[in-house]
């Protein structure tokens, strides 16, 4: 399977609000019925080690799914967080910091920072712990996927993971008939699918790494057809 060039709805301009939120409320349940949070907590195990204070940042924050479960894990495990969600989307953002008030103990826990701006147009001397991605890396051209590794590996103080998908027939074919029975957001309908097709493969990912002047990496196939990149 070739990778895909054409361009996910979600990349469009004009998607009224109430699509995005709906795209967004079943992206965050198929990130939990298919384990991506797990692969999420499992790329900051890599990089946590004994640290037991972290600021952590994720470019392409949606919703703030992701930042929600890293919080709850840090919570658990007595490590102090501070976190900064980009998305580049003024209604995620609005979104993520709604779901976040919902939350007063978790909030009060750790404190979060959500930017709403093109992740390289943030203060260019501004650095992070750790920084990563999940279901982001899909939506760019090769070109621009290395010029974003370069940009996290400058700016990681320990490392940055990377959870997005594996493009395969398998997880293609499936995702397609999973969304096309339980899904009623026209937008995940047909991303969904072609997220997978516009995703790589392993021997795209050590390409990608050399053509970034980046030599010290792993690259780990998980369960349900996702790569988990980490750096550090």
């Amino acid at each position: 399977m070739q990778r895909s060039a054409e361009k996910e709805l979600l990349d469009m301009p004009g998607i009224p609000q109430e699509d995005i939120r709906r795209n967004m409320e079943e992206l965050d349940l198929i990130n939990n019925w298919l384990g991506g949070h797990a692969i999420t907590i499992a790329g900051l195990k890599k990089l946590v080690k004994q640290h037991k204070q972290l600021s952590i940042c994720e470019i392409g924050c949606g919703g703030g799914d992701n930042l929600e479960a890293i919080a709850r894990w840090c919570r658990r495990n007595g490590i102090s967080v501070t976190l900064t969600g980009i998305d580049i989307n003024p209604f995620c953002i609005s979104t993520a910091m709604e779901k976040w008030k919902k939350d007063p103990s978790l909030a009060s826990f750790a404190p979060i920072n959500f930017i709403t701006s093109d992740y390289k147009l943030v203060q260019a001397g501004e650095r992070y712990d750790i920084i990563f991605s999940s279901l982001f890396c899909h939506h760019f051209t090769r070109e621009e996927l290395v010029a974003q590794l370069q940009w996290m590996h400058q700016r990681a103080g320990i490392g940055f993971f990377i959870n997005d998908l594996h493009r395969h027939p398998i997880a293609y074919h499936s995702i397609k008939i999973l969304t096309k029975l339980f899904s009623r957001s026209y937008l995940v309908k047909n991303d969904a699918p072609l997220s997978v097709k516009r995703s790589f493969v392993k021997s795209d990912w050590l390409l990608i790494m050399e053509e970034a002047g980046i030599d010290t990496f792993s690259v780990h196939w998980k369960w349900a057809f996702r790569w988990l990149v980490v750096v550090g």
